[in-house]
């Protein structure tokens, strides 16, 4: 069971990494693809939440941003409540090449899933959720107790 938390890191580096490779031939870096696919998902992210979602510095986040605001990829919008936060927006001129990420994704799911029955990966899938479930029960009671 003590090795089983180190399984999945490394199957989730796996899984980055055979991206990463795909993903280069596209021009873009982890990084980037990771800020496109979020606020592709959740569009008008303020930079501070995702920085916060994508577990990396404001600062790190912002040259991030720079380089994908020059390629043309995003935008920064004011907040109409607050003059001094950004807004993120994914731009039309992107949507292709998240489409092809989309793509190299499906592929590469479909790959490193072959030959697993889909009821295991369902039963798997569930599992995981309960194990984030627990964890975020744990640091809940955590900060309620030191607060």
């Amino acid at each position: 069971m003590e090795d089983l938390p180190f399984q999945i890191a490394e199957t989730a580096h796996a899984l980055r990494k055979s991206f990463d490779r795909r993903a280069s031939a596209l021009g873009v870096t982890r990084a980037q693809w990771k800020v496109l696919l979020r606020l592709t998902r959740m569009p008008g992210l303020r930079q501070v939440e995702l920085a916060d979602m994508l577990d990396v510095e404001p600062i790190t986040l912002s040259r991030i941003v720079d380089r994908l605001e020059e390629a043309g990829h995003v935008e920064r919008t004011p907040d109409p409540a607050d003059r001094r936060v950004w807004r993120l927006q994914v731009t039309e001129r992107a949507k292709p090449l998240v489409a092809r990420l989309r793509g190299i994704g499906h592929e590469l799911v479909e790959e490193a899933f072959d030959g697993i029955e889909p009821s295991e990966l369902e039963r798997v899938s569930a599992i995981l959720a309960r194990v984030r479930e627990n964890v975020s029960v744990i640091q809940r009671g955590r900060k309620a107790a030191e607060a």
